[in-house]
């Protein structure tokens, strides 16, 4: 390691830079800055080079070049333990740079910006501050390279305790400057390839995400774990919502949050969802959000202990004062009424999340990922549409207006069960779920034992099509009256057959809701 005598400073967010100058300025640390950062920095007093000043080259372009240069680069690059670098160095007249302080220019916030274009877009494109982070960060073990300005304060301790920066720190320091300019790229390289439509799925897929904290443990306490978000998405959800009360959030909490957001989105009207497992045990749309609470938690109270509860309205006082008397893990909605709130953290470690925002689905809707060994899955959202127009009745009995309405509702709850999955609903409200199971039969048969006597003149949906009549056998056995399916198996006719058989009305909907 080698004392730091010189630091380049050219950052766009200045948060903090007039500081952590005077500070390097203390330590005997000349400063060389370029542009805005020279001018902030001269008119708070801190002495300054100017980089033009030191290349003898001034810059050019509107500043598209400033510090592409070898005077620049060989200052930072130079292997101070090589005797034929310095010597080069030293027969060029470069004095060594042995601190770069460098962030990019505000692309990510420039395309953020609704009147934003493309030519705006372009010209926020940062090519010598990439340059001099990489070549700070190759060569860190001389040159200190610091792109966050919330390291400022532990570079400047460190220099003032040690006179130095250790090994460790210099080599954190250059991790966090790749990472930075591996998200740049990813980003630039997204919004190019956003600007042509037809490209769903690119050659090389860059994906950047930032931790939001470490879990005390994943799905088992025998597990680490780490919750991480994606900062481009816009999306209502987990990562953007506020933790208001209760125990920190654990990993199994975040996923069954984030599939009571998502089918909450599904509706408009008032909505509720109970959610155990990434799987609803109850869903339920009124005119009245109480009234939505009650029904969705009637469908299956057994399995809603310890479960998940998520609103589409702000949670009121009596809904409050319901939940209460459950244990609930945790509550997620758009905002909570004073005495609601005061109701529910009477209960110190249910935790309590708010979306500060309508819940409702994006446009368009975000792509999907799976990691598996080896690779990652990427596919289109599930939220394919279903115009009743294209519902084909294919039984001699037609449903009759509240059954479709049913079939309709059922059809948006499905698509969020684990297959093979069942559902049975009274109109707007589940009585009967039936998930996860290896033969469709089975989750007949657990669907109809969930709902007891209320699946009498119940409506069905079905996420795959029936490959044999013994699921129909045995919605009829419990009493469903009408049911949806996608239809397509090549016992279409056998199956059809016997919903006529037993004067159910059937639906094929012509597209398939596997979910694993």
């Amino acid at each position: 390691m080698n004392e730091i005598k010189r630091a380049l400073i050219s950052v766009s967010n200045k948060t903090s830079i007039v500081e952590f100058a005077k500070g390097l300025q203390e330590a005997g640390v000349e400063i060389l800055s370029t542009g805005g950062t020279a001018r902030v920095l001269e008119e708070n007093g801190v002495k300054v080079t100017r980089v033009s000043d030191f290349t003898g080259y001034p810059e050019m372009l509107d500043g598209r070049v400033k510090t592409l240069h070898p005077r620049v680069h060989g200052a930072i690059l130079a292997r101070r333990d090589d005797p034929k670098h310095m010597k080069q160095l030293q027969e060029a007249s470069i004095p060594t740079i042995d601190m770069v302080v460098v962030n990019l220019y505000p692309f990510e916030e420039t395309i953020a910006k609704p009147d934003s274009t493309f030519e705006d877009a372009i010209e926020n494109i940062d090519i010598g501050g990439p340059s001099m982070l990489r070549s700070a960060a190759k060569n860190h073990r001389d040159v200190a390279v610091v792109v966050n300005p919330d390291d400022y304060t532990t570079v400047i301790e460190e220099m003032r305790t040690s006179g130095d920066l250790s090994t460790d720190t210099r080599w954190k320091l250059a991790l966090e400057a790749f990472e930075h300019t591996s998200r740049y790229d990813t980003v630039i390289s997204g919004y190019l390839r956003s600007r042509k439509e037809d490209i769903l799925f690119p050659d090389t897929l860059g994906l950047q995400y930032e931790r939001v904290q470490e879990l005390r443990y994943g799905e088992n306490p025998n597990q680490k774990a780490a919750f991480y978000r994606d900062p481009s998405s816009k999306a209502v959800c987990v990562a953007s919502s506020e933790k208001l009360h209760g125990k920190e959030l654990s990993y199994n909490n975040i996923l069954d949050a984030d599939a009571a957001l998502d089918i909450l989105k599904e509706f408009e009207r008032p909505a509720c969802s109970v959610i155990k497992h990434t799987n609803p045990c109850g869903v339920a749309v009124s005119d009245d959000i109480y009234d939505a609470f009650m029904k969705a938690y009637a469908c299956d109270p057994k399995s809603a202990f310890g479960g998940i509860i998520g609103v589409n309205r702000t949670m009121t006082p009596e809904i409050a004062s319901e939940i209460s008397k459950y244990f609930v893990e945790l509550i997620v909605a758009p905002e909570y009424d004073e005495e609601a709130f005061a109701i529910l953290s009477r209960k110190k470690n249910v935790r309590i999340m708010a979306t500060h925002a309508p819940i409702v689905k994006e446009d368009p809707v975000e792509m999907k990922y799976v990691k598996v060994k080896g690779g990652l899955l990427a596919q289109t959202g599930a939220f394919a549409e279903l115009d009743p127009k294209d519902a084909k009745v294919v039984t001699k009995r037609e449903p009759t207006e509240t059954e479709m309405n049913g079939l309709l509702f059922a059809w948006k709850v499905i698509r969020h069960i684990k297959s093979n999955s069942i559902l049975l609903v009274q109109g707007e409200e589940t009585v009967g779920i039936g998930a996860g199971q290896m033969s469709r039969v089975d989750a007949s048969m657990l669907a109809g034992h969930k709902a007891g006597e209320r699946a009498a003149g119940s409506q069905l949906a079905s996420d795959a099509f029936f490959p044999f009549r013994d699921g129909v056998d045995e919605a009829a056995k419990v009493g469903a009256r009408a049911m949806i399916q996608p239809g397509g198996s090549i016992r279409d006719q056998e199956v059809i057959d016997a919903a006529n058989e037993h004067d159910m009305a059937m639906v094929f909907s012509g597209m398939r809701m596997f979910k694993h």
